[in-house]
């Protein structure tokens, strides 16, 4: 696992268990938002290679 999936994971984990205590919205908003940065912070060209895989991924 990288790092950067790692974080992903972490962030989500963390939106999660703050989610009794900061709230609904919040909490949503940092369980998508830590993704989203983590995929703003990819440069082109993994980018490209992760929507690929993806691609790949969704033909079976």
């Amino acid at each position: 696992m990288s790092t950067r999936t790692k974080i992903v994971v972490g962030g989500v984990a963390v939106g999660l268990l703050l989610m009794p205590l900061i709230g609904f919205w919040l909490s949503l908003l940092v369980v998508l938002g830590v993704p989203a940065v983590a995929y703003l912070m990819l440069d082109p060209s993994q980018r490209r290679r992760l929507r690929r895989v993806s691609r790949k991924e969704i033909g079976r």
